[in-house]
């Protein structure tokens, strides 16, 4: 995004969550298109981690948005139920219909009352960045606590 020809973290999910984004519209479109990405077992390449990984978030998308009305949009029920139940260790605090209401208006950028797969990746792309900055956090603090005790034993 800034042009310095290195990805972020932040960046590199902006790109992840396009590209599952794309896997997740040509697994409903093209024809064509779906037998170059998903071609038969004995044809395909085996997935990679990450495509797996892609793979799984399109699944658990179908498991919550196939409950009620649309079939490819969440509503605010069916949005509550994922993040209650796929995001729990991420989104504890998120338990309030009132914090529930602001991530659905602010996700819902269409304001259709439905959230879309796209829209949904907004959400999941947010939490990937908290959680990786939140590992680093832990991380510096693991190592200025090795710090600080290395110092007392040398003195």
């Amino acid at each position: 995004l800034n042009q310095d020809r290195e990805l972020t973290f932040e960046e590199f999910t902006i790109v992840l969550a396009k590209l599952t984004d794309d896997a997740h519209r040509i697994s409903h479109g093209d024809d064509r298109l779906q037998l170059l990405l998903f071609q038969t077992p004995q044809t395909r390449e085996p997935r990679s981690e990450l495509e797996k990984a892609m793979d799984i978030i399109i699944d658990v998308f179908h498991q919550y948005s196939r409950r009620e009305g649309n079939r490819d949009t969440l509503t605010k029920k069916e949005l509550k139920l994922l993040i209650e139940q796929q995001l729990v260790n991420y989104l504890k605090l998120v338990k309030d219909r009132a914090t529930i209401d602001e991530i659905m208006k602010d996700l819902d950028i269409n304001k259709d009352a439905q959230i879309s797969f796209s829209e949904v990746m907004l959400l999941i792309t947010r939490v990937t960045i908290a959680a990786h900055e939140y590992l680093h956090h832990i991380e510096d603090q693991q190592q200025q606590q090795q710090q600080q005790q290395h110092l007392k034993h040398q003195h």
